[in-house]
C-alpha cells in the first residue's frame, strides 16, 4: 500500500536490538510532512504526493552504515522500478544510524556516489532531513536549520525528472529557499518547539 509504512529489517552487528515502533516512527515522520513540509510551505512541491498517497514511507531496521546503504540501494532501484503514479518519491528512515550529523553528512556523500555507481546520475536525487541538521556556516540553534530538521534521520529519494516538471512550473522557483529562511525566523525557536510537539501527538492520535 503506498503512501503506508513499510519496515524493512536488516539488523546487522554486535549491537542488540532497539525497541523500534516502525509504526510510530513513519507516522511522526508523516506528521511532520504535513505540518511541516507542507503545513509551512517549506516545499511547494509536496502537497500533491501526499494527498494522493505517493509517497513512500520506509523505516529501516539498519544498525549500520553498510546495511543502510543496502536498504537505500534497494529503494533507489524499487523508485526507478516503479512509475511515478504508483510511488512518486521515498523517505528511508533510519532511527537506529547515523544519529549523529556530522556521520550522517558523510554518508550523505557515500550514498550520492552510490547514485552514481547505478547509473542513476540524473535519474535520482538524495536529499537530507535529520533532526540536528545544520547548514554549513549556521550555528546549531540558527532556527533556519529547521528547514531540513525531521523527527529522524531520513533520507529523501526524488526522481530528477519530477524535480524539473515541478521548478518549471513554480513561478520563481529561486525564492523558495529565502522564503523558508524567513518563515523560519518568524515562527521562531518556541513555535518550531510547538509545532513538533504538534507532531508527536499526531503521531500517537494516527
Amino acid at each position: 500500500m503506498l503512501g503506508a509504512i513499510t519496515r524493512i529489517a536488516r539488523c546487522t552487528g554486535d549491537n542488540p536490538p532497539m525497541d523500534i515502533d516502525a509504526e510510530a516512527v513513519a507516522a511522526e515522520t508523516r506528521a511532520w510532512v504535513n505540518r511541516a513540509v507542507i503545513g509551512l510551505n517549506l516545499c511547494p512541491f509536496a502537497k500533491a504526493a501526499q494527498v494522493k498517497e505517493l509517497i513512500r514511507y520506509v523505516v529501516s531496521d539498519a544498525s549500520d552504515e553498510e546495511s543502510l546503504m543496502a536498504t537505500l540501494c534497494e529503494e533507489m532501484q524499487r523508485l526507478v522500478d516503479t512509475p511515478a503514479t504508483e510511488i512518486e518519491t521515498t523517505l528511508v528512515i533510519h532511527p537506529r544510524v547515523l544519529n549523529d550529523f556530522a556521520d550522517f553528512n558523510d554518508f550523505l556523500g557515500a550514498a550520492e556516489d552510490v547514485v552514481g555507481e547505478m547509473g542513476l546520475d540524473g535519474v535520482l536525487q538524495v536529499a537530507a532531513f535529520h533532526p540536528e541538521f545544520q547548514f554549513g556556516g549556521t550555528e546549531p540553534d540558527d532556527i533556519t536549520n529547521a528547514t531540513n530538521r525531521s523527527p529522524w534521520p531520513t533520507l529523501h529519494l526524488l526522481r530528477e525528472d519530477s524535480i524539473t516538471k515541478a521548478v518549471d512550473s513554480f513561478p520563481d522557483p529561486d525564492s523558495i529557499y529565502e522564503t523558508n529562511m524567513r518563515t523560519m525566523e518568524t515562527l521562531g525557536a518556541a513555535g518550531w518547539l510547538v509545532l513538533q510537539q504538534a507532531c508527536k501527538r499526531d503521531a500517537k492520535g494516527s
